[in-house]
């Protein structure tokens, strides 16, 4: 008995010591062998990450209107387990089909969704038709919420909603190919939102923090806190009333012409900032899903089509010509057909029996392939020629600051007389694209400079307050001052001449345009032309004299191949002659016709007459004053500095009879708000942005009235409007145009 007591005794010990031994082998093994895993998993488990979103930057236009922005977004959730425990499905299946369009099969999936154990899911998201919904939309559902509520006398329906946030475009359709979108995942996939994402978004913060198995914060947890960036906002040089002008004329030729598409580009020529730019048919970035079927929509054809342009490319050979000295505008030819040394065949103007011998000056106003021909090939010569075509840029890219941008392509194959006489008329081996074009011709409006455009006016860091500003930059001087303005008058009488000129359709009473159309014959595909189908244009800037704004206009495959002047001309003159008046440039009275007269006439002597803007950034605010005092310039002096600091308009612009040049000789914080009643809406802008204040608006026209208060900190200025014939001086209203014979294609 006692043994077997022993014995018992002996293996409840050994079990006992056993089980220790195996015990301590695996603490030995946890804490010492396995040590790196499990304190890789106790942190995990013990460590949180909670997420703070950065805020998307926002995109004004240069006047301060929204274009885009984050707003509050709401998703539409349900819970099946609770509406099956309720019986209600059919009632939620039947009112989230009415408000939200989503058909009934997919809604009923949802509702009552299960697991594969056959378990009632418990969160189901509405996609996409409820996926972050609008305020609106979501106020309807809170209401049907509520009815549930009621009816069935219940406190949760298994119906709920989630707040988040979403892009938001606030004009809608405006400038959506400047602007691009996101997509509901907060994702840039094109426009200005994909090419400046890193800045626009930000980076979002964290804070790391430690908890107990239930996840409750430690008393002594050890937190870790990386703080949010919020994305930077961008302010453009669109003008979203110029903008607005721009899409509303385009519609009434898209309707007229029904063409493949219609582009238009705006620019101030004596910055290259964009003041608009659209393509016809457009999308709603706020809709972007519904274009699913027809993705040309979303296509930039501003920057990224590359075509032959027709006779809008003129403008190169004349300004070649006029800066050599070789452009006599009294000096006549023989129009109609020309034959070139190496080549059989005779090359042809679009009237084929030509005007018999006319000027060069007539050759220009008529568009004449003879007279071009003349100036580029045989008077420049291939060589000069092409140099000239890569001294305004169209070999090169233009460097807007936008998505996807092409260069145009003029390369004709050396020795090959065809190709190259082709090209002074925009024919044959020149391709270019709708930003190079306004590029060149804007080099033209402001003095021979080639720019580089741009879209982004400032951009600000809300993290540190850090503003950074674009400054207007020079490629190169393509041709001189004085050739650009001769270039400038020559083109005046394509518009001016409303016998001859082919751009009579872009004539504004009141305002002088310079301008040149085009007509050119598609390619067929085959190696040859087909005359049914053209691509249209006008390309322009005004006044002539101070240029404020430079368009291109082209129409691809307009009705019954409407010309350049016809088709694209009246475009040109609606959104110009609005914009002007808009931006407060006043109108000439040309009733006695001596200014005409005299520009058709003597435009050389017209083009010398034009003041431009001195440079006087960095000189001292007494020497400012001494210099345009002696030289004759009416001025204003912003603040009590001792040096000036910024002018307005800027050095090297051209200056209307009686315009003010502005001086700011302080800080802008510091600077007091000068007197800007008489000034157009456009130019007390500009100052108010030098002196970095607050504005709002309130009419259109010419400053009547300025209001100054201190908003957070900040002086905000109020300007009120009215037109000119409201402010005493009268306005006289452009007459309906004349019809006139349709042009033949150039």
């Amino acid at each position: 008995m006692v043994k077997r007591i022993k014995l018992r005794t002996l293996f409840i010990g050994g079990c006992i010591t056993l089980f220790f031994l195996v015990l301590i082998g695996r603490v030995f093994w946890i804490q010492v062998l396995d040590r790196e895993f499990w304190q890789a998993y106790a942190a995990e488990k013990r460590a949180h990450t909670s997420v703070i979103k950065a805020v998307r930057g926002t995109i004004e236009d240069r006047n301060g209107k929204v274009l885009a922005s984050d707003v509050p977004a709401y998703t539409v959730v349900v819970n099946p387990q609770a509406i099956a425990e309720l019986g209600i499905g059919e009632e939620v299946i039947s009112g989230l089909h009415e408000l939200l369009g989503k058909p009934e099969s997919e809604l009923k999936a949802l509702v009552e969704a299960k697991d594969k154990d056959g378990e009632y899911l418990k969160n189901r998201e509405i996609r996409n038709e409820g996926w972050k919904i609008d305020q609106e939309l979501r106020d309807k559902v809170d209401e049907f919420i509520e009815k549930l509520k009621d009816e069935h006398d219940i406190l949760e329906t298994g119906v709920g909603l989630i707040t988040e946030q979403k892009r938001y475009y606030p004009q809608q359709t405006l400038a959506a190919h400047i602007l691009g979108y996101t997509d509901r995942d907060g994702n840039a996939i094109m426009g200005l939102e994909k090419y400046f994402d890193k800045q626009l978004k930000g980076a979002d913060g964290k804070l790391l923090y430690q908890s107990d198995g239930k996840g409750v914060k430690l008393p002594n947890s050890k937190d870790t806190y990386q703080p949010v960036v919020n994305g930077s906002n961008f302010k453009l040089t669109i003008d979203s009333t110029i903008q607005y002008y721009i899409e509303q004329a385009m519609q009434k030729a898209y309707d007229e012409y029904k063409p493949k598409s219609i582009t238009v580009i705006a620019a101030d020529p004596s910055t290259m900032e964009i003041l608009g730019l659209a393509n016809m048919p457009t999308y709603n970035p706020n809709e972007f899903w519904n274009y699913a079927s027809d993705p040309g929509v979303f296509f930039n054809h501003a920057i990224k089509s590359r075509f032959e342009p027709g006779s809008t490319f003129k403008i190169v050979p004349l300004a070649g010509a006029v800066e050599e000295n070789l452009f006599d505008p009294d000096a006549t030819f023989m129009s109609g057909s020309i034959r070139i040394k190496g080549y059989g065949k005779p090359l042809y103007d679009q009237n084929r029996s030509g005007y018999g011998e006319i000027s060069f000056l007539e050759g220009v106003k008529r568009s004449s392939n003879v007279a071009f021909v003349k100036l580029g090939y045989e008077m420049l010569g291939p060589d000069r020629l092409l140099q000239y075509v890569d001294d305004f840029g169209f070999n090169d890219l233009t460097g807007i600051d936008l998505p996807g941008e092409i260069s145009g392509r003029v390369n004709p194959t050396p020795n090959n007389a065809s190709e190259n006489a082709t090209i002074a008329y925009g024919h044959g081996k020149v391709e270019v694209t709708p930003i190079q074009q306004l590029t060149a011709i804007s080099a033209i409006a402001n003095g021979g400079k080639l720019m580089v455009p741009h879209v982004v006016k400032e951009i600000t860091d809300p993290n540190t307050g850090k503003t950074t500003v674009t400054q207007p930059k020079v490629v190169r001087q393509v041709i001189s001052e004085e050739s650009s303005r001769e270039t400038g008058s020559y083109l005046e009488q394509v518009v001016a001449d409303l016998d001859h000129g082919t751009g009579r359709h872009a004539y504004i009473e009141g305002y002088r345009v310079a301008g040149k159309t085009g007509t050119a014959i598609k390619p067929d595909g085959k190696g040859g032309y087909d005359r049914d189908k053209v691509l249209s244009s006008f390309l322009g800037y005004a006044p002539v004299n101070n240029p404020k704004i430079a368009v291109y206009i082209v129409i691809d495959e307009p009705a019954d191949a409407a010309g350049g002047g016809a088709a694209a001309g009246p475009v040109f003159k609606e959104i110009v002659s609005q914009s002007l008046e808009y931006m407060g440039v006043p109108k000439v009275d040309d009733s006695s016709g001596d200014d005409k007269k005299e520009a058709q006439t003597s435009p050389k002597k017209t083009a010398a007459a034009l003041r431009t803007t001195p440079d006087l950034a960095g000189k001292t605010a007494a020497g400012a004053r001494e210099m345009l005092l002696k030289q004759g310039y009416n001025f204003v002096t912003v603040g009590e500095g001792a040096s000036v600091i910024s002018q307005y308009p800027e050095a090297g612009g051209v200056l209307s009879s009686g315009q003010k040049i502005f001086l700011l000789t302080q800080q802008g914080d510091q600077a007091v708000v000068p007197d800007l009643r008489g000034q157009s809406l456009r130019d007390a802008l500009e100052i108010l942005n030098l002196l970095k204040v607050g504005i709002t608006v309130d009419g259109e026209g010419y400053v009547t009235e300025q209001k100054e208060e201190k908003l957070n900190g900040k002086t905000v200025v109020t300007l009120s409007l009215a037109p000119l014939n409201e402010y005493g001086e009268d306005i006289p209203v452009a007459p309906a145009a004349e019809k006139t014979e349709e042009e033949a294609p150039e």
